[in-house]
């Protein structure tokens, strides 16, 4: 692993000292000599992590530290503390003060190496969510960043595998402080197995128990998907550094050496805390952001982009599978009507109480989208004809059924909601279709709804099916704003369409011509009337002058 690492010491043989061990490891080093030299070079060179002396003339390593970890353009870049100091309210303040370590001189080569490979893989992490936090900025889509300083770190689940007692007590006793639930364990299946049942923010693993490895315990954790993001704190021997640096090198987070001084214990946990519950708000940001692009702000169901995405997945996955699926077109009729009679509002209300009845009368895979407008896509996987023919008339009579209730209890609204759904069984293993040509022809269904009256279920090569109503009825009267004079009570023609059948396979078959039955002959008339000519179509709507009905005054403004 190699990665840029700044070098901050005003004592240049230092600098030549740490800059040689680095450079051997192949980590890109650069330099500064004192604090303000340190926050510029943080801001233009972006370091991955940076060393800092504590004892410098000016601005000193604590306030530096301050500074890096409270600005958030530098606040996520690891800082160690290098320096002569070893008493442990030192490092307690280096502690509080941001930094992610304190390193004490002459420093251990073994311990240095291990801290700045493990805090870089620490770093890379918490960049990749913040690229994806930034995106989501520019977006709009989360608020103003934070930094992990910033964070709380009361009330911490902490899960303390140790198997000498008086030791577990201490971290309870210590983390009382900050009010931390600590469940001490004595072995690590005890351990796992609470980890596997419990969210934890942190875990404490002794690497002195008696008969376990510790190191293999955090092994186990970190591969463990379940356990894997939680930072695990190694508690050692001063001897045990070896073995510390290999349990940075497997995924610890941290480590405190015996004898434990509770205030370095109280901030090495803060800091671990702080780190977690800063990456979980990243991720929940990301995925907020996420759900936001893919989803109606209005309804909360998917949108078209995620809508066209998953049809793409779901045609492979059929058609590999040789299985059929079914797609719905549903329209809200008349939906301008409500806008413009009762206001947006009632639209708006209209349209989450019926997302709320299509998602309650579909099994849980199934997928319903706003597709534009008043429009949405119901997708119906692994479904045969008659039970998608069977839900298609569900969910239009789940609409149609009951009033919608909006408005406020001081002014209620009943409004009577209809829908006209358009469908489709999709085989692929009778020939391909494009996306694309599968919305056309359901479309085409949902027009032939609205031609013959509305309120109606169509399927491709089926026709009507269903219905409260007799198939041959009426168009429904336009509304009043865009009514057309004379073209309220005109019939339509039944779609060439219905004059179909659908074998049990989904392929639709032509019906057998019906043959008018005979009409008895009439007394003989004392003349033969004139022959009539067939009276011309009245000028009603598209659909009458042989245009594709219109959906003008359906859309939502």
């Amino acid at each position: 692993m190699t990665a840029r690492v700044l070098i901050v010491d005003d004592i240049l043989p230092n600098v030549k000292l740490l800059e040689a061990k680095l450079s051997g490891e192949y980590f890109d080093v650069i330099t500064a000599s004192s604090g303000a030299e340190a926050l510029e070079k943080a801001a233009t060179e972006s370091p991955d992590i940076i060393l800092l002396d504590v004892m410098m003339p000016g601005m000193d390593g604590f306030e530096t530290c301050h500074h890096l970890k409270n600005d958030p353009m530098t606040a996520h870049i690891p800082v160690v503390m290098v320096t002569a100091l070893t008493d442990a309210t030192d490092r307690v303040r280096g502690l509080e003060s941001g930094a992610d370590d304190f390193l004490s001189k002459p420093v251990n080569d073994v311990a240095l190496m291990a801290r700045v490979r493990s805090l870089v893989r620490l770093k890379m992490t918490v960049d990749e969510w913040r690229v994806r936090e930034n995106t989501a900025n520019k977006f709009g889509l989360v608020g103003q960043q934070s930094t992990a300083i910033n964070e709380s770190y009361e009330g911490a689940k902490v899960l303390v595998i140790e198997d000498k007692a008086f030791e577990s007590e201490k971290f309870v006793e210590t983390l009382k402080t900050d009010d931390d639930d600590v469940t001490p364990v004595r072995s690590g299946e005890q351990g796992i197995s609470l980890a596997q049942q419990n969210v934890f923010d942190i875990i404490v693993v002794s690497l002195s128990l008696s008969t376990e490895d510790g190191l293999r315990l955090c092994s186990h954790l970190r591969s463990n998907e379940r356990t894997r993001a939680i930072p695990i704190l190694i508690v050692g021997e001063e001897s045990d550094m070896k073995r510390v640096a290999v349990g940075l090198e497997i995924g610890a987070y941290d480590y405190i050496l015996r004898p434990i001084d509770r205030n370095e214990m109280l901030a090495r946990v803060r800091t671990q805390v702080r780190r977690k519950r800063y990456q979980d708000r990243m991720k929940a940001n990301y995925e907020a952001s996420l759900s936001m692009a893919l989803t109606d702000t209005l309804t909360g169901l998917y949108n078209r982009r995620y809508l066209m995405a998953h049809l793409e997945k779901l045609v492979k996955k059929t058609t590999d599978a040789r299985k059929t699926f079914c797609l719905l077109m549903v329209d809200i009729d008349h939906f301008k009507v409500i806008n413009d009679t009762y206001g947006h509002a009632a639209g708006d209300e209209t349209l989450k109480i019926f997302a709320e009845r299509m998602q309650q009368r579909l099994r849980g895979f199934d997928l319903v989208a706003r597709f534009g407008g008043e429009e949405f896509i119901v997708v119906l996987p692994d479904i045969n004809l008659d039970m998608a023919m069977q839900v298609a008339e569900r969910l239009r009579k789940g609409v149609a059924g009951e009033p919608f209730k909006v408005g406020t209890p001081a002014e209620p609204l009943d409004i009577k909601v209809t829908i006209s759904i358009g469908g489709m069984l999709i085989d692929l293993s009778q020939g391909e279709l494009t996306i694309e040509q599968m919305l056309k022809r359901i479309d085409d269904e949902v027009y032939k709804a609205k031609e013959a009256g509305r309120n109606r279920v169509y399927f491709v090569g089926l026709g009507e099916i269903g219905g409260d109503t007799p198939p041959a009825a009426a168009a429904a009267p336009a509304p009043a704003a865009a009514a057309t004079p004379g073209a309220a009570n005109v019939p339509h023609p039944r779609p060439a369409d219905s004059q179909s059948r659908v074998t049990d396979a989904g392929t639709p078959q032509p019906l057998a011509p019906v043959t008018p039955a005979p009409v008895a002959p009439a007394a003989a008339p004392a003349a033969a009337p004139a022959p009539v000519p067939p009276a011309a179509p009245a000028p009603t709507d598209n659909a009458i002058q042989g245009n594709p009905p219109s959906k003008s005054g359906e859309t939502t403004q």
